[in-house]
C-alpha cells in the first residue's frame, strides 16, 4: 500500500524547470506583443502616411509655415483617433513625436525638405547599427528573434549549443539582417537623393512606398530564410539521434 503513495510523491514533486520557463515565457509574449502593436498593420502605415501627404499638399498650395500646422494637427487628430479606438499608445505618440520633430527640423532649416531630414539620418542609423551587429556576428535579427522564439533545444541537452554556434542557423539570422539593412539603407540611399535634388513631392512618395511595403518584404525574407534553416537544423538532430 505504501509504493501508490511513494509514486503519487514523486509524480507531483515540483521540477524547478517549469517554474523558471513560465515568467520567461511569459516576458517573451510581453514584447511579442508590444512589437505586434508597434507595427499597427496596415491601418497603422496608412494613419502614419497621412501627415506627410497633407504636409506636402498644403505646403503646395500655401506656406512652409501652414504646412507645418497642418501635419501637426493632423497628427493630433490620428493620436486622439487611435486613443480613442484603444489602439497601442506607444504607436499613437511615437508617430505624434516623429511628426513633431520633423515639423521643427523643417521650421528651422526654412525648407519645405527638411521634414524628412529626420527619417533620412534614421534610415543611415539603423543601417549602420544592423551592420554592426553583423560585424560582430551577433545579427540583430537572431537576437531579436531568439529571444522571442528560441530555437527548440534537441533532447540531448549536452548537443545543444548557442544559436550563433550553428552555421546554419548564423548564416540565415545574418542573411535576414542583411535584408533589413539594405532596406534602410535604400531608403536613406533613395530620399537622400530626393534630398539634394528638392523633390519635396517625390520625397513623400518614396517615403510612403518604401515604407511598409519594403518592411513586409524584408520580414517575409527573414521568416523564408529562418525557417528554412531551423528545418535543416531540426532534420540534422534527426540524424544525428537515429
Amino acid at each position: 500500500m505504501s509504493e501508490p503513495a511513494s509514486q503519487s510523491s514523486e509524480s507531483t514533486e515540483p521540477t524547478g524547470t517549469d517554474d523558471a520557463e513560465t515568467p520567461r515565457a511569459g516576458t517573451r509574449e510581453v514584447y511579442r506583443q508590444q512589437m505586434l502593436n508597434s507595427i499597427g498593420g496596415w491601418s497603422g502605415s496608412i494613419i502614419t502616411a497621412i501627415p506627410t501627404v497633407v504636409f506636402v499638399a498644403v505646403n503646395a498650395v500655401t506656406t512652409l509655415r501652414w504646412a507645418i500646422v497642418s501635419a501637426v494637427g493632423s497628427a493630433f487628430l490620428l493620436a486622439g483617433y487611435r486613443l480613442a479606438r484603444r489602439q497601442s499608445v506607444q504607436q499613437a505618440l511615437t508617430g505624434l513625436l516623429g511628426v513633431v520633430i520633423a515639423s521643427i527640423i523643417a521650421e528651422r532649416t526654412g525648407q519645405a525638405k527638411g521634414y524628412f531630414l529626420l527619417g533620412i539620418w534614421s534610415s543611415f542609423f539603423y543601417a549602420a547599427a544592423l551592420g554592426a551587429t553583423m560585424v560582430v556576428k551577433r545579427p540583430a535579427i537572431g537576437l531579436l528573434w531568439e529571444f522571442l522564439d528560441p530555437t527548440p533545444a534537441p533532447d540531448d541537452e549536452r548537443k545543444h549549443l548557442p544559436w550563433h554556434r550553428h552555421r546554419t542557423l548564423l548564416f540565415a539570422y545574418m542573411l535576414a539582417t542583411a535584408a533589413a539593412t539594405l532596406m534602410f539603407l535604400a531608403r536613406g540611399i533613395v530620399q537622400l537623393t530626393l534630398f539634394q535634388h528638392n523633390a519635396t513631392g517625390w520625397l513623400a512618395v518614396a517615403r510612403i512606398a518604401m515604407g511598409y511595403p519594403l518592411y513586409l518584404a524584408a520580414i517575409g525574407f527573414a521568416f523564408w530564410v529562418v525557417r528554412r534553416a531551423r528545418h535543416r537544423l531540426s532534420g540534422q538532430a534527426v540524424r544525428t539521434s537515429s
